[in-house]
């Protein structure tokens, strides 16, 4: 009898739907994980929900379980928290982040799945690849003691740069975002807040998460002579245009790139990937995390949720997904 489970696809851009896909058997060093929580990782998925992932970059914007190829049909998703039911004895009835998409349940290599610890409920644990970007970025930024630094930008991604940053010694913290709203995230994680118009300037650093040619102008306005923007954004298919005249070069100011996808070199020689998604685990046992959760519905929602998320009409930082208890 062919074994089956439900999974989401990204069908065409602007459409999606769940399907019934085949379960293979786990072999010997395999692991079968029924899924207890997803995430959607709005910036990114919305992206490849309307199709806006360029040609040129449809290899290095593959997810690690991604199946099919862009723009679509695609199986596409990286924040999965479930249980092993079938594996080895030491994985055996362990809650287990991993890199796989919207599915209810499926067998992956046993070294692909990363226990949760104990003091990290399952439901939080699906901003581990949120917070593990978040540590690749500050690894590039290496923030001092006593930096002026803004995060622009209040989504996932740049909320959880805002929680780190906020145990940082000495440092002033302020998360810089159009929606008003965002005031009451940013007391939730400890930080200052402020509109984009209002920011504090003089920044030694600035992380851009916006993804908005705007927010990118304004990062650059907020620093400080000899400043630095670590660009955190992916804008996809679209092209932006930054005002490298004015100031940019009197006050000798540098942007420059953070992706997940490569281990910061500042850490690449002593830490593998597996390392740092582990230590993102280890700090998702602090419960200011769950302020990133905004929103969550059901695996049979999925499909109208992506489209709401991707029409603005669902404003999200971190919406999860909840999966049935018998699949």
């Amino acid at each position: 009898m062919i074994r089956t489970a439900r999974a989401f696809w990204f069908t065409s851009p602007g459409e999606g739907e769940i399907r019934t896909v085949a379960l293979p058997e786990p072999g010997p060093d395999d692991v079968e994980v029924r899924t207890l929580f997803s995430g959607v990782s709005r910036g990114t998925e919305t992206l490849v929900f309307r199709g806006g992932v360029p040609e040129s970059q449809h290899e290095a914007m593959r997810a690690p379980f991604q199946e099919g190829d862009f723009p679509s049909p695609v199986k596409y998703g990286y924040l999965n928290v479930g249980v092993v039911e079938q594996g080895p004895p030491e994985l055996l009835g362990r809650t287990v982040f991993c890199l796989y998409p919207h599915q209810t349940r499926y067998v992956v290599a046993a070294e692909a799945v990363v226990p949760v610890p104990d003091d990290v409920p399952p439901g939080r644990a699906v901003l581990a690849g949120t917070v593990e970007t978040a540590v690749n970025a500050l690894w590039d930024a290496a923030p001092l003691v006593g930096d002026r630094i803004a995060v622009v930008g209040g989504g996932m991604v740049g909320c959880a740069v805002a929680a780190l940053l906020a145990g940082f010694p000495g440092v002033r913290v302020q998360l810089v975002d159009a929606d008003p709203a965002r005031a009451e995230i940013a007391k939730a994680l400890g930080v200052g807040f402020a509109p984009p118009e209002h920011a504090d300037g003089g920044c030694d650093l600035v992380v851009h998460a916006s993804a908005t040619e705007a927010g990118l102008a304004r990062s650059l306005e907020l620093l400080a002579p000899e400043g630095e923007v670590i660009e955190l954004s992916w804008y996809g298919d679209r092209r932006v245009s930054l005002p490298l005249g004015e100031f940019f070069h009197s006050r000798r100011l540098t942007v420059r790139a953070s992706q997940v996808g490569m281990v910061s070199p500042a850490r690449r020689s002593r830490r593998s990937f597996r390392d740092r998604l582990e230590l993102a685990l280890r700090l998702l046992a602090d419960p200011v995390y769950d302020a990133l959760v905004t929103g969550e519905n059901t695996f049979e929602e999925l499909p109208a949720v992506m489209s709401r998320l991707a029409g603005g009409d669902l404003p999200a930082l971190c919406h999860r997904i909840v999966y049935p208890a018998h699949i």
